[in-house]
């Protein structure tokens, strides 16, 4: 029976939540050094990062606060997340919206709250910098200020977080990005007992256009090839440059008819592309592992096995031989392209 893919809306999830840390449940000293400041800055007992990614919520960083995560907490905060900018409540006792707030009537009985929102690098509100206090105070520029100015703090250690994640040429998860991300989406296929394949795809001559027409040639080759491939995998799938002309792909709840019709689409586009025109020796050798929900295989184990596969091919290739003992599929995501005529 086919299998069913990870909602490619959860895909996206793990993505932004492993690139944001909220998935590591450890604490980090890069956001927990921002909220001592704060408390330290600005007076105040407590200070929170939380980081909000569609239904989950995480307080990633705290001072003053004994738990991890707490609802009210988050109930809090998300009212920051959702003001595009600063929220300020000088009293909650003066305020309707706040004033029968669990955490305003009960332990810490809060009195002031002030929040500005945190914003991820493709600019969408993801979590918010909060502090709080057990008193009613006011709130001058030079407070407001600082609070911005903290903000802009986090906002940067996240955005080194995409960028360790990221490749910068072509903006897909590098090499670290995906083993997070494909590490998640395993325990998902876990639970859900649904199989998953690993294709690692390297592109064959890609030294020979380097060589023949420079690097700034290559890495507009790599940006084509890198959106060839996010374009021909559906959203559920995790697509990756895992090194200088090395890619991978890991499909869940997939078929093998599925890995055949996206590379057969893929095959067709690049055939008709201008990287076949103007590079005709360029192609691609593919390599897949297939993925057992009942196993306790790791995404580095895949991976590896994929690359042993992909290489064998490429071997086989540069000898004029077919490889030994392969699957029909893996044969064909390797056969030649239809080259049309130009």
């Amino acid at each position: 029976m086919p299998g069913k893919p990870i909602a490619s809306d959860e895909t996206r999830a793990l993505r932004a939540l492993t690139t944001f840390c909220v998935l590591d449940t450890l604490p980090d000293e890069r956001f927990d050094r921002i909220t001592r400041l704060a408390c330290a800055a600005l007076n105040v007992p407590v200070a929170l990062v939380t980081l909000v990614d569609r239904e989950r919520q995480w307080l990633k960083s705290r001072q003053g606060l004994s738990a991890t995560a707490n609802d009210y907490w988050l109930s809090l905060c998300s009212k920051s997340v959702a003001a595009d900018g600063q929220l300020v409540v000088r009293d909650t006792h003066a305020e309707p919206e706040f004033e029968d707030h669990p955490l305003v009537v009960g332990e810490p009985h809060l009195r002031f709250y002030a929040g500005q929102s945190i914003r991820g690098p493709d600019d969408s509100h993801i979590g918010a910098l909060c502090i709080v206090d057990e008193r009613p105070r006011p709130f001058p520029i030079r407070d407001a200020g600082v609070l911005s100015d903290l903000t802009a703090l986090v906002e940067r250690e996240i955005l080194l977080l995409e960028h360790a994640t990221t490749d910068e040429l072509t903006r897909l998860s590098n090499r670290r990005g995906f083993a997070q991300v494909a590490h998640h989406v395993l325990a998902l296929c876990r639970r859900s007992t649904q199989p998953a394949v690993v294709v690692s795809v390297d592109l064959d001559n890609f030294k020979a256009v380097n060589d023949a027409h420079g690097h700034e040639a290559g890495d507009r080759v790599l940006r084509a090839f890198s959106k060839m491939l996010f374009t021909h995998f559906r959203d559920s799938d995790v697509v990756a440059r895992v090194g200088g002309d090395e890619f991978a792909v890991l499909l869940s709840g997939t078929t093998t008819a599925h890995v055949i019709e996206s590379f057969d689409r893929l095959g067709a586009e690049f055939a008709t592309s201008t990287l076949a025109r103007d590079y005709p020796r360029l192609h691609w050798s593919a390599g897949l592992a297939d993925f057992d929900p009942l196993s306790d295989t790791t995404i580095e184990a895949l991976l590896n096995a994929a690359d042993a596969r992909m290489y064998r091919t490429k071997t086989s290739k540069r000898q004029g031989s077919p490889p030994a003992q392969e699957t029909t599929l893996h044969e064909t995501l390797n056969r030649p392209l239809r080259r049309m005529p130009w």
